[in-house]
């Protein structure tokens, strides 16, 4: 068939035009893509092809109150590979592997890995300066040393359990470290450059660096040498009581800022894998719950003066040594009971059934009302990881037994956070506040402080001329009752015994205790509060035997320290309790130490040999003359033992008559 030329023309013109519509689309997309997506596509290009080689900003410093560092860095560089720049792999490995103490065949396979960036882990992981000198000094082409640094504690294992650790990426892991991570840690930076798919440098193209921002550094309440004056008095007590634990708190009841915190066991941050991770895991002073004992009445004494339910100076209380309440027998520390004496004697003599009273009076709806206010019952919100809640009867199930038991500290479960919070209340004009570690945060290059943590009241418990008639109860049983040990000549102390059983496997245990001392001073205008638990004890277990010497111990030094200067007001201990200072020995021989919970004489302190639950000697002798306060030493053994002293001391006394 014959095509016509009309026809050729058509299908020539068709074509023309298709393919001007095609050239002119593609030149519309080139146009497009150049234009209008070039900057983008770049961007995009460019990241495919950029490598980086990560730089740790610095961890920001931890430090005390008056700026002492208690955790820094120190540079410990890291070691990399760009394993594409390496082209003796076998040269590199032996030259590096001494240096990184691994060896050249553990190395070889990291140096030959297909990737970008490799690590050379674990020997090339936070090196000493010395040793990166060394590898810089090698000039190995493909081996990149990059900032890093580890964390530094100064002091050891002062504060451990406040400040925590960090892991080997420098991430909080425990305590303030973990607690406040996110303003600590910093922004990373790195060293950049541009390679293609198989490593090698883009022609043209150069390193960039990105400085790491480095994190803000931390200010806390606490008081270095406060701290260092508890840790030293915990460590001597560890190892003359040999207790399970001890537990230390020190704040300062104006504000809740905490001054010092410690526990035992203990630590050393850098070595936290080397101690049972229960250790470094539970932070006792807000983790660990126990019945507080005695040291709880302080709320019962705050409530009553209160609401107007007793009136300690002229009111007068008959102690019979027990009281009956719902069927139970609820009985005093003091065997035979204190007989009659004021209400403020039974704060002095920490007396059970006059808290009984006390609690009744109150009844249950005021008494747990008041207890929940001060605290308890619920956590403290203290800036800390690891915190409990305690625990407290329920309303509905509180009956005239339980109402009775939480009124002199028994029954109830707190935490040492919530009993110093409390204590604080109850002295300091009846301010509840929320205890608090972290000061404020301060820019490391400036050291100008970037953010301030200022107090935070959460209520008021009680008003101030209750507090004051608390204030100088406490004191009077310091100086003339149960915690005579803590008493501190030229100061006015105030403070509160405790001992508790201790409840195990839901049964309270006979020869167990956790015995306590809350103390405070001056007690005009407490400056320091400190509160000290003793997690059963070798040997005798009573809070104002064990516990106040060593509150006492932190207070005076801490009093020094601080400047406080003495008082001239105030109550002598020699009237303590009416009596004269020179006190009769009595005659512990055969008694076993339960029968001493129950009836011992508190004006001496006791220090303890052997092993066994019977006394078997004593020094001085029972009817010896002494100075009140001084210490009778007993040797424990078992009832054959104290049969044989027996018939030795017989001897002994027939041989002298000779």
């Amino acid at each position: 068939m014959k095509v016509s030329n009309v026809t050729v023309r058509r299908r020539m013109f068709i074509a023309l035009l298709c393919g001007i519509i095609a050239f002119g689309g593609l030149i519309g997309r080139l146009a497009y893509v150049q234009l209008v997506k070039g900057e983008d596509l770049s961007a995009k290009a460019e990241n495919s092809w950029r490598r980086e080689v990560p730089f740790t900003p610095k961890r920001g410093e931890i430090l005390d109150r008056n700026g002492t560092r208690l955790a820094y860095n120190i540079s410990s560089p890291t070691i990399w590979a760009i394993p594409v720049q390496i082209k003796d792999k076998e040269g590199t490995a032996k030259a590096l592997a001494p240096l990184l103490g691994m060896t050249p065949e553990r190395l070889l396979p990291m140096l030959k890995k297909k990737e970008t960036n490799v690590k050379l882990q674990p020997g090339g992981r936070k090196v000493t300066l010395d040793k990166a000198q060394q590898i810089r000094a090698l000039a190995l082409p493909g081996i990149v040393i990059g900032e890093d640094n580890k964390r530094y504690y100064p002091y050891g294992s002062l504060a451990a359990h406040v400040l925590g650790f960090t892991g080997i990426d420098n991430q909080g892991l425990t305590g303030i470290e973990a607690r406040y991570d996110e303003n600590l840690k910093g922004i990373p930076g790195n060293i950049a450059y541009l390679s293609d798919a198989a490593g090698n440098l883009m022609p043209g193209s150069g390193d960039t660096y990105q400085a790491p921002k480095d994190g803000l550094s931390l200010q806390l309440t606490i008081d270095k040498q406060i701290q260092t004056i508890m840790e030293r008095e915990l460590d001597q007590a560890m190892a003359k009581l040999h207790p399970d634990h001890i537990i230390a708190i020190a704040m300062n009841p104006k504000n809740g800022e905490v001054l010092g915190m410690s526990s035992r066991p203990t630590y050393q941050p850098d070595q936290y894998r080397n101690v049972p991770t229960e250790v470094y895991n539970r932070n006792l002073p807000v983790w660990m719950t126990y019945e507080p004992g005695s040291t709880f009445k302080i709320i019962t004494l705050a409530a009553a003066i209160e609401e107007k339910k007793v009136d300690l100076k002229n009111e007068r209380f008959f102690d019979p040594g027990a009281v009956e309440v719902g069927g139970a027998r609820l009985r005093c520390w003091k065997k035979g009971g204190h007989g009659s004496q004021s209400f403020l004697e039974v704060v002095q003599n920490s007396c059970n059934p006059g808290f009984v009273a006390l609690g009744q009076r109150l009844g249950k709806e005021s008494l747990f009302d008041y207890i929940r206010n001060f605290g308890f019952g619920k956590k403290t919100g203290i800036d800390i990881s690891g915190e409990e809640n305690g625990i407290l009867f329920k309303l509905s199930r509180v009956g005239p037994v339980e109402l009775a038991t939480t009124a002199f500290g028994q029954g109830v479960s707190v935490t040492p956070i919530q009993q110093i919070t409390a204590v604080a209340a109850a002295i300091n004009g009846g301010t509840l506040y929320k205890p608090h570690i972290a000061k404020g945060w301060i820019n490391p290059d400036t050291g100008e402080t970037v953010e301030s943590i200022e107090p935070e009241a959460v209520r008021t418990v009680i008003s101030e001329s209750t507090s004051k008639q608390v204030r100088e109860a406490l004191e009077s049983v310091v100086a003339q009752g149960t915690g005579g040990n803590a008493f501190i000549d030229g100061y006015r102390v105030g403070g509160k015994t405790g001992t508790a059983q201790k409840v195990i496997n839901g049964r309270y245990s006979a020869n167990e205790h956790i015995v306590s001392f809350v103390g405070f001073a001056p007690a005009d205008d407490p400056q320091i509060v400190v509160y000290l638990a003793v997690d059963n004890p070798q040997g005798i277990q009573f809070g104002g035997v064990v516990a106040a010497p060593i509150v006492r111990n932190i207070l005076e030094d801490s009093l020094h320290y601080l400047g406080v200067p003495p008082r001239a007001q105030q109550i002598d201990k020699e009237y303590k309790l009416g009596e004269n200072k020179i006190v009769t020995v009595p005659n512990l021989i055969g008694k076993t130490v339960s029968d001493l919970y129950e009836d011992m004489n508190m004006n001496f302190n006791l220090s303890t040999a052997g092993t066994g639950t019977t006394i078997i000697r004593q020094a001085p002798a029972a009817g010896a003359r002494v100075e009140k306060g001084s210490t009778i030493r007993i040797y424990l053994g078992s009832e054959a033992n104290l049969s044989e002293s027996g018939q030795k001391e017989q001897t002994h006394q027939h041989e002298d008559g000779q």
